[in-house]
């Protein structure tokens, strides 16, 4: 096959993936047999680096196989770029971390994944693991990764002190929501802490505000091709995030902050913003960084959409923060997974668990957990379903598109119909390819 079909082949996925495909064709997808595996994630902070590296000296120290473990950490904005690079040279890592949805289903079709389903369902971790964690791992059926790390859903970090001073409760609604910040800008306090140069952070807003408005049919018929991304649930969110914005509701220049290099929280640790809307893995973040102000910290799902009768039990998140997946063959895949299970054994769920992450195991709720995280397992636990976070749900291509026009709402360069529209054009040259 030539590289001009492939390219064709790939369309709006664009070169990098192009090339990813390419490769899987013209090289072997299995990293060298050397007796090195070499493991590559995005645990460049404390408490995840510490975390990967236990997992990672436990294998070292014990193993019988003969292998070596050597761990490769890498910031999470150029990760993804730097692991398709690595793949369209042929020196993809033997283990790496990826995400459900989208990007792992890409690696796998282009060869750089293994099949685990039988290794895993044959070892003491497959019961270990809640179901909706390998569930999230699986592809066509089978288990093709190895979720680790924390229950992850977007939700809302609060200053309790902030909100006691200036008379604010707890919002169960939008209206309420608006209510408390434009009680913070009168006060010349910034209601959200975002850093929205790596755009994800603010496509949580999108996904949260067209999740309460509209629930999730029309995402999942966005995403199969029988509803577009036009749908009155995303012209709300694009409203609502163009409104704020105006009002102040973000820091000035909210896209040129940095999310990799901290901008968001010492927001937070200055006080200079009252909320954050993230990931529950902040809770360790927050502790890991200063207990003594973890102890200011509330935490709220975010709230329904007035007159809206969608779920409002619904999280967006996944179950397991990151999924390991196995590129190499032979006595080095059984190596490594090997290795991937040492994330999942008592001693590793436990430092997990003390540095306030939340296991994807079935014993969760046996750990004894702060105010928080309790209220955060609770949501978990109580949902009547979790939305996979759109960028990794989505084809990698319309996940771009999403980003991109997600940061574009922020910026107020794009109207919510032309940023729609622009998502809907994207999803639909996937669909047609």
């Amino acid at each position: 096959m030539s590289f001009k079909r492939f390219a064709l082949r790939a369309g709006a996925m664009g070169i990098a993936v192009a090339m990813l495909l390419v490769t899987a064709a013209f090289a072997p997808a299995i990293a060298g047999e050397s007796k090195e595996i070499v493991y590559w994630n995005i645990g460049t902070e404390s408490p995840d680096r510490e975390y990967y590296q236990y997992s990672v000296d436990q294998f070292n120290a014990n193993t019988q196989s003969g292998y070596t473990v050597s761990a490769v950490s890498i910031q999470n904005d150029t990760y993804k770029e730097k692991l398709i690079i690595a793949m369209s040279s042929g020196e993809a890592p033997n283990v790496y971390s990826s995400w459900s949805g989208g990007p792992m289903i890409e690696y796998i079709k282009a060869g750089f994944a293994q099949d685990i389903d039988d290794m895993v369902k044959a070892s003491p971790i497959y019961p270990k693991l809640m179901d909706a964690a390998w569930a999230q791992a699986a592809y066509n059926g089978r288990i093709h990764a190895v979720p680790i790390m924390n229950i992850s859903i977007s939700g809302v970090f609060y200053n309790k002190e902030m909100f006691e001073k200036y008379g604010i409760e707890i919002p169960a609604t939008v209206s309420e929501l608006e209510a408390a910040c434009d009680k913070l800008v009168e006060n010349g306090v910034i209601p959200f802490a975002l850093a929205n140069a790596s755009k994800w952070t603010g496509s949580m807003y999108f996904m949260s505000l067209a999740t309460r408005f509209g629930g999730l049919a029309p995402f999942q018929a966005a995403a199969d091709g029988s509803g577009s991304f036009e749908d009155a649930s995303y012209v709300y969110a694009g409203e609502k995030i163009q409104e704020w914005t105006r009002k102040g509701y973000f820091p000035e220049g909210v896209n040129s902050l940095s999310e990799d290099d901290g901008q968001a929280k010492q927001l937070m640790y200055q006080e200079a913003a009252a909320m954050l809307l993230c990931g529950s893995w902040y809770a360790g973040t927050f502790l890991a960084d200063s207990p003594e102000f973890y102890q200011k910290i509330g935490w709220f799902s975010f709230p329904a959409v007035d007159g809206s009768d969608a779920d409002t039990s619904i999280q967006i998140g996944t179950t397991g923060d990151q999924f390991l997946q196995l590129n190499c063959e032979g006595e080095k895949l059984e190596a490594a997974f090997e290795f991937v299970s040492y994330f999942s054994n008592d001693d590793s769920i436990a430092l997990l668990a003390s540095s306030n992450k939340i296991p994807a195991t079935k014993n969760a709720n046996t750990f004894e957990w702060d105010p928080v995280s309790q209220q955060i397992l609770d949501a978990c636990m109580n949902a009547s379903a979790t939305q996979l976070w759109y960028d990794q749900y989505l084809p990698p291509a319309v996940a771009e598109v999403h980003k991109d026009t997600s940061q574009e709402l922020f910026g107020l360069t794009m109207t919510p119909e032309e940023a729609n529209a622009k998502l809907q054009e994207a999803m639909q040259a996937y669909l047609n390819q």
